[in-house]
């Protein structure tokens, strides 16, 4: 959602026909054979995250109401990233965050299955009024990095728009109506207006009194050091579990925050460019708090989700869990996202 966006769920709330979810789904892959080769398959239960409630509709086709409202999608190719480190990123978090956007696109050396970039090949199903489809590629066009913190520790939501005003006329950003975006990640000290609270990112578009111009943008935090708990779920479970019960699943890159923000980044590239100026695809009637088409499947990762289970994923031997594969033999944990043609969640490494 734009503004009331990544709302927190709890993973009890039961999925909706879960069974026809995951057959869906699975027919949505049926051609690919699963990479698997020295890891395992599992469906842990974990627990709920924490301050959350639910205004999902997962799983079932008649009670998600999903509907195109004549806007705008972002179908010229390529889609061109332009991406704003703020405050102080690492080299080795900036590569990750990269390989995975790289790992959208189709590469003529393409990822072992199931991969990143066939799961946004359900991305590419949302169309416009022309028929147009959103873009299969998307790029790194050019890269503004504010190890200043030229808006302070704290940014607003506002302020957040600001933060693109100054990289456009810093890095120079050029005007990119027709293919840009903006996506803005925050690091670890940096506290963002309704973050941790109510949100883990969000997406909305500029205004031409703070950027000059209208175009989308989203924002992600990283919550490692904040509230890995709730955005880098679940690879951090909420302090009430004591040691009791299910533990946190082991991420797949070694870092807690950045690959709990990899999911929150697809899910906002995934609204982003099929709702970028809130008029496109959406649930509901309210546009200033849509159900968008990663909000129905927020917290479902593989067949078999729901009632507290993220669905199938894969662990390797050293324990790590992961969903897909990408760009130079990196792995993610990646939501499922709703298919406007199966109406129904769904992800490349669906089971059966």
């Amino acid at each position: 959602m734009p503004l009331h966006h990544f709302i927190f769920s709890f993973l009890t709330l039961a999925f909706c026909a879960t069974s026809s979810v995951a057959a869906a789904a699975a027919a949505a892959s049926k051609e690919q054979t699963l990479n698997t080769q020295d890891a395992e398959f599992f469906n842990p239960k974990l627990p709920p995250r924490t301050l959350s409630y639910s205004k999902r509709f997962e799983g079932s086709s008649n009670l998600v109401d999903l509907r195109y409202h004549m806007g705008p999608v972002l179908s010229s190719s390529p889609i061109n990233i332009y991406l704003i480190w703020y405050g102080r990123w690492s080299l080795s978090q900036k590569l990750l965050i990269k390989d995975f956007i790289t790992s959208i696109s189709p590469s003529a050396t393409p990822s072992p299955s199931p991969s990143v970039s066939e799961w946004w090949k359900t991305v590419s199903l949302y169309t416009d009024q022309t028929g147009a489809n959103v873009s299969r590629t998307l790029v790194v066009a050019k890269e503004h990095s504010d190890t200043r913190y030229s808006h302070g520790y704290h940014l607003t939501r506002l302020s957040v728009q600001q933060v693109i005003a100054t990289a456009v006329k810093a890095a120079p950003f050029p005007v990119d109506h027709r293919n840009g975006i903006y996506l803005i990640l925050t690091s670890h000290d940096v506290t963002v207006q309704d973050f941790c609270r109510a949100v883990c990112g969000f997406h909305y578009f500029t205004f031409p009194s703070m950027v000059g111009y209208t175009m989308p943008y989203a924002w992600i935090g990283n919550s490692g050091k904040q509230c890995p708990e709730v955005c880098a779920y679940p690879f951090a479970v909420p302090g009430y579990m004591g040691g009791g019960g299910p533990g946190a699943l082991l991420p797949p890159n070694g870092d807690v925050g950045l690959d709990g923000m990899i999911s929150v980044i697809a899910h906002e590239l995934a609204e982003l460019t099929t709702n970028p100026l809130v008029n496109a695809w959406y649930a509901g009637e309210d546009p200033t708090a849509p159900t968008e088409i990663g909000d129905l499947c927020e917290g479902l990762y593989g067949t078999g989700g729901g009632g507290g289970y993220i669905g199938q994923v894969i662990r390797d031997r050293k324990g790590r869990t992961y969903n897909m594969n990408g760009h130079k033999g990196r792995k993610f944990l990646v939501q499922w996202i709703w298919s406007p043609a199966l109406k129904a969640c769904a992800g490349p490494n669906a089971l059966d």
